[in-house]
């Protein structure tokens, strides 16, 4: 699964920007997503109502130059903001392997065991190298005093099928999890 994240106004956060780097006006990036070679020579991002169109980028070092950002001055004025880009952007610059897939493809998505609900993921979270799916409990388990939410690993043991058309994610042993949570 390929993070890239989602804010409330359906754009995604992809990078924070850091401090500079140099006099010319490079930046640190901290990137928020799998997709380093998104920030390619001549994509664009939104930042505060501004859009900044890189004019280079180093992936080895996580330095980033903007257009009309030449200088250390210029540049510092950036350092915290993030930047974000569309779901459609993303699509074209971003390709998917096999059995790959955007982390707000799989938000909303219907988590099911032995063909019973178990809930909905309402968010993905990373904690070390492992994806955790956060589980809305569906409301007829959680009327049964079971969790309101719980946390499913993004593993092959747990999740057995993701199939976005159906809107659905086929999982085992997740009602172990939601039972221990």
């Amino acid at each position: 699964m390929k993070r890239t994240f989602e804010n409330e106004s359906s754009q995604l956060s992809v990078a924070k920007i850091g401090k500079t780097v140099g006099l010319d006006g490079k930046l640190k990036l901290h990137l928020m997503t799998d997709f380093p070679e998104q920030f390619k020579k001549g994509a664009t991002f939104e930042s505060l109502g501004e859009t900044l169109v890189v004019e280079s980028y180093d992936i080895s070092s996580s330095a980033i130059k903007f257009k009309n950002y030449n200088d250390v001055d210029s540049a510092a004025k950036l350092t915290n903001r993030v930047l974000y880009t569309t779901m459609e952007s993303t699509r074209e610059s971003c390709k998917l392997g096999k059995d790959e897939f955007f982390w707000f493809d799989i938000v909303g998505l219907e988590v099911v065991e032995d063909g019973e609900t178990l809930g909905v993921v309402d968010s993905i979270e990373r904690y070390g190298n492992t994806d955790y799916l956060v589980v809305n409990t569906d409301k007829n388990l959680v009327a049964k005093a079971l969790p309101k939410s719980f946390l499913l690993p993004y593993q092959d043991r747990f999740v057995l099928s993701v199939s976005i058309d159906e809107q659905k994610i086929v999982a085992s042993h997740a009602k172990d999890i939601l039972l221990a949570s």
